[in-house]
C-alpha cells in the first residue's frame, strides 16, 4: 500500500466538508478568499469553518494578488495556519507576505509548457511550498479549480525541489493513483475533483480521492 501521500481538500464552504476532510484524513483544508469563485467565503464564514477543523489539519487561506489590507483581515478573523497565494504574485511579493505576517506561504504556479518550468526554480527560493497546478486558459476567470490536467510529463525526472511540492489540476479520485506514480509527488491537492456541482464538496468523493491516495 502506498502511505505518506498528504492531501488538501481545497475549497471547504460548508461544516459538513470539513467533517468530511477531516474523517477521510486529509492533511490540509483549503478556504478560498477570492470572490470570482464558487468557493469563495466571507471572513465570517471562513472563521467558523476554520474553528471547526480538527487539531493537526493545516487551515489554508487561499488569495489572488490580495493586498496587506486583504490577508490582514482575514487573519485577524481566521484562525490560518498557511497562507496560499494563487495569483500573479512575484517572487518579492511572497517575501513580503512572509516577512508581515510570519506565516509559511505556499505559492501557486501554473504550467502548460516546458517553458513555464523556469518559474518553479524562481519560486522555490522564497516560497515554503509549491503549489504545482494547471495553468489557466487565456482569459480564464479563475486562476485555479477549473478542473484542467497539464501534461504530467512536462515533470519528468525533475521531481523535487529545495522546497515541498503539491500537484494539483484537475485530479480526482480515478486519475490522482496514476497521477502519483507519473510524477512523484508526495502531497497532492483536489478541489473541483470532489464535487458534485461547482463549490459543492461530495463527502464520498472526498473520501474515495484520499483512499485513492493510498492504493497500491
Amino acid at each position: 500500500m502506498r502511505d505518506g501521500i498528504r492531501v488538501k481538500i481545497c475549497g471547504l464552504t460548508a461544516p459538513e466538508h470539513v467533517s468530511a476532510a477531516a474523517a477521510a484524513g486529509a492533511a490540509y483544508a483549503g478556504f478560498v478568499f477570492f470572490p470570482k469563485s464558487p468557493r469563495h467565503l466571507a471572513v465570517a464564514q471562513a472563521a467558523a469553518l476554520a474553528a471547526a477543523v480538527p487539531p493537526g489539519i493545516c487551515k489554508v487561506a487561499l488569495s489572488v494578488d490580495a493586498t496587506d489590507a486583504d490577508l490582514e483581515r482575514i487573519l485577524l478573523a481566521v484562525p490560518i495556519d498557511m497562507l496560499q497565494l494563487h495569483g500573479n504574485e512575484s517572487p518579492d511579493r511572497v517575501r513580503a507576505v512572509k516577512a508581515r505576517f510570519g506565516l509559511p506561504v505556499m505559492k501557486a504556479v501554473g504550467l502548460s509548457e516546458a517553458a513555464d518550468m523556469d518559474k518553479i526554480d524562481r519560486y522555490a527560493d522564497v516560497a515554503d511550498q509549491l503549489l504545482i497546478d494547471a495553468k489557466p486558459p487565456e482569459g480564464a476567470v479563475l486562476p485555479g479549480g477549473n478542473g484542467l490536467i497539464f501534461d504530467w510529463r512536462l515533470l519528468g525526472a525533475r521531481k523535487y525541489w529545495r522546497r515541498p511540492w503539491m500537484l494539483a489540476g484537475g485530479l480526482t479520485p480515478g486519475n490522482v493513483a496514476g497521477a502519483i506514480a507519473m510524477t512523484g509527488a508526495r502531497q497532492v491537492d483536489v478541489s473541483s475533483g470532489v464535487e458534485s456541482a461547482p463549490g459543492a464538496k461530495d463527502a464520498s468523493l472526498i473520501e474515495a480521492f484520499v483512499e485513492a491516495t493510498r492504493a497500491p
